[in-house]
């Protein structure tokens, strides 16, 4: 039986995460839960289902709400970031998914590895902002960073068995988002609403523009960087509108392994939690038979500039991928609120990054500070623009 600490419980990987327990109860339970605490009755219903020990709620009045609607005995309650930490650090578990969305996942993702625990990473942005002090870490502490997303996840899969020195580079495939076709004079005036509408994956709201604006590849190429120790030009894009491959390894012979299935999150959370074993998924098997043509075309960097700047961010190394994150986090909450247009997101970030002087990434408090001056920066720009 393994503990999990599930950080991001009421989002689309929590969710999955909680149904895969639901399905393998004889494998998994539910130690401590952690969420923003938007949804308190649903936060609610998890702990009457999952009965965790302990819940932390970053927003500190839905948490004084959650504890009003609990009975008693109840969980131990936490609130705010350091109630993550805590969560992520000191109830006694086996794994920590760390499913967060943005930076916010930092702080309890370090937590979890200097704690010695295993962590099932779903959380992109805390490799992107601190990749070198999170993997430094994790060596120091002999902690397994098992991949969560598809992407990253595929990769782990198709290096298992192989030398590393062999790797030639890693491809990772994108489905392209909604606008994989939409010439780029159209793009300065996409909806919210179309943005948001995937083609392939059902996410939440910030990723899915992500994946419209094709950041979320900038974020994955570095991610992998940190993640499986490669040079960062040895992690290439390649469009891939099926979502069938989820990933490739080419080896320096010109083998190239690839990982198929179909889009269903459950295969990759389920193998980080059952790693090096597999179980059977409960959902749709890959029938090839059926599948078509499978395609793959370079993205269009002209198009979908955040590609380019996050290479930037990662050839620049120090903090400019936390300010990357950062003004992108910003950019997208903007959109979504609609005070921003579509191309107006990679404009922000591009004005973030070249205000930022640089300098070497020495701290997790150097990462904090310069994430907050970042956002802080944005949000007066988006400000002054449309009026406050």
């Amino acid at each position: 039986m393994k503990r999990l600490t599930l950080l991001g419980a009421t989002g689309s990987i929590g969710l999955r995460t909680l149904e895969l327990v639901s399905s393998f109860p004889d494998d998994f339970e539910v130690a401590a839960l952690a969420a923003r605490g938007s949804n308190v009755d649903l936060v609610v219903d998890l702990v009457r289902k999952y009965s965790p020990r302990a819940v932390a709620l970053l927003d500190r009045d839905a948490l004084e709400r959650l504890a009003r609607a609990l009975p008693s005995p109840r969980p131990e309650l936490f609130a705010g970031p350091e109630g993550l930490a805590t969560v992520a650090r000191d109830v006694d578990a086996d794994i920590v998914v760390s499913a967060l969305v943005g930076g916010v996942g930092l702080l309890p993702t370090m937590a979890a590895i200097q704690s010695g625990r295993t962590v099932a990473l779903a959380n992109k942005e805390t490799l992107v902002m601190a990749g070198s002090l999170m993997t430094a870490a994790a060596r120091e502490r002999g902690v397994a960073l098992l991949p969560v997303d598809s992407e990253h996840n595929a990769v782990f899969q198709c290096l298992a068995g192989h030398n590393r020195a062999d790797v030639h580079r890693i491809l990772l495939t994108a489905s392209g988002g909604p606008f994989r076709e939409t010439p780029k004079a159209k793009l300065d005036h996409a909806t919210v609403e179309d943005a948001l509408r995937h083609p392939t994956w059902k996410m939440g709201a910030k990723i899915t523009i992500d994946s419209a604006t094709l950041m979320n590849k900038g974020l994955e190429v570095i991610e992998a960087r940190w993640l499986f120790d490669v040079a960062p030009e040895q992690v290439q894009i390649i469009i891939h509108p099926q979502s069938i491959v989820h990933s490739m390894v080419e080896y320096v012979d010109g083998s190239v392994i690839a990982q198929l299935g179909v889009a269903d999150m459950g295969i990759p959370i389920l193998y980080a939690l059952t790693y090096p074993e597999r179980r059977p998924v409960p959902a749709a098997r890959l029938d090839l038979t059926r599948a078509g043509a499978l395609t793959f075309f370079p993205p269009d960097t002209d198009r979908f500039p955040c590609l380019v700047l996050a290479r930037e961010a990662l050839d620049a190394g120090g903090l400019a991928p936390a300010v990357l994150n950062a003004a992108n986090e910003i950019a997208v909450a903007a959109f979504l609120d609609r005070r921003v247009g579509f191309m107006e997101i990679p404009a922000l970030i591009r004005r973030a990054l070249d205000r930022h002087p640089g300098g070497a990434l020495r701290s997790i408090d150097e990462c904090i500070a310069a994430d907050a001056d970042t956002r802080a920066a944005v949000r007066a720009w988006i400000d002054a623009r449309s009026g406050g």
